[in-house]
């Protein structure tokens, strides 16, 4: 587990100056944040460095000469740096965006803890978070409509269209990369090297089937278990799959005592005592969570002659990589219409059977 979070920026008269820190107690020398300073100066340009100074493990991400924040999170000795990149890159986004005002200041002890747990997040969990943020949102939906764009017509589409933020491409299409969802290559003749869709992000509710097979087994007592499979399926003769109650949802799940509790959730229907049991887990406020599942509709609550209390997932939520067949006709569409060149739409065609490829040996060695 990371040490701490320390936010800095540069000030011309003052030189290394410490906005905000969590916990409270932590320190770090002038020198040191001098030293991190030079190294991100050395290159220029926003991103993460990892570097070890004396017994100091040191990931720090450079938001960039326009906006110049520092976010320096200290780790253990045995960590490595690079597992916590991606949760840097998302922290100093929602930074940055609550800049004004000093907002971020009250969100640091969250945004640490959130940065904590980030390398045990689950795959579910970290495409969610990816279809959570507006910006790489926004990317996705624009590949989806032309399948392949070049990075620089990208980087320029994006500083037009996404004026209220900082836009960091690099580390953006490297996280995208990591997760499979693009690639990145180039095309001889082209002056750009070119961003591929290779795979979708797909999400809906879905019924908790586990539980309603057999409620009884999985905690509700039997008078019960009837109710519960009537309210489910009422609940989902009536829903419709849309962009904002998937974002609704996204944006709980990305609380990871939200996601400790539907892990639960999913296997079991349990009391208000049980629930409590979390904190062990890292749930500290339970009412919190359950209000949020509440207000989202995916919770209910029976209760029984005793007026025991018992809480049921009503619906689960799904979130995987989907391989984009349907761009298929958009190359076929680009090459009618030859809005992209012969041998870029060739080389998305090869691209795309790699990944295909790639996959299904993937799905055969799972089985």
């Amino acid at each position: 587990m990371p040490v701490g979070i320390v936010i800095m920026r540069w000030d011309e008269r003052i030189g290394t100056e410490i906005l905000a820190k969590f916990p409270p107690e932590i320190s770090v020398n002038d020198k040191t944040l001098m030293q991190i300073y030079s190294t991100h100066e050395y290159g220029g340009e926003s991103g993460m460095i990892s570097l070890m100074i004396g017994s100091l493990n040191i990931a720090s991400y450079y938001t960039g000469p326009n906006t110049g924040y520092y976010l320096i999170l200290l780790l253990n000795i045995d960590e490595d740096p690079d597992a916590y990149e991606g949760g840097l890159t998302d922290v100093a986004r929602t930074v940055l965006l609550n800049i004004d005002e000093d907002v971020y200041l009250n969100m640091v002890p969250t945004l640490f803890r959130r940065l904590s747990v980030y390398p045990t997040y689950r795959e579910e969990q970290k495409l969610a978070i990816t279809y959570g943020e507006e910006i790489k949102r926004m990317i996705i939906k624009r590949l989806r409509e032309e399948g392949v764009i070049s990075k620089s017509e990208l980087s320029i589409w994006l500083k037009d269209q996404y004026k209220h933020g900082f836009v960091d491409l690099e580390g953006i299409v490297i996280e995208l990369i990591k997760q499979e969802i693009i690639k990145e290559a180039s095309v001889k003749g082209m002056p750009s090297e070119l961003i591929f869709l290779t795979n979708d992000i797909f999400m809906m509710r879905i019924p908790p089937e586990e539980l309603i097979n057999n409620p009884t087994e999985k905690g509700l007592p039997a008078q019960l278990s009837e109710d519960f499979i009537v309210e489910c399926r009422k609940f989902f003769q009536n829903y419709r799959p849309s962009e904002e109650d998937n974002l609704s949802i996204i944006n709980i799940l990305s609380d990871p005592e939200v996601y400790e509790t539907i892990r639960l959730l999913r296997t079991a229907v349990v009391t208000r005592s049980e629930l409590e049991k979390l904190k062990k887990k890292g749930v500290e406020n339970v009412s919190d969570v359950l209000k949020k599942l509440w207000n989202n509709q995916m919770i209910q609550v029976f209760q029984d002659k005793d007026n025991n209390e018992y809480y049921a997932l009503l619906s689960d939520f799904y979130v995987n990589k989907l391989f984009p067949k349907y761009i298929l006709n958009i190359i076929k569409r680009e090459y009618v219409q030859k809005s992209k060149a012969d041998k870029v739409l060739s080389e998305y065609l090869t691209v795309l059977e790699n990944t295909f490829l790639e996959q299904k040996k993937a799905s055969k060695v799972k089985n």
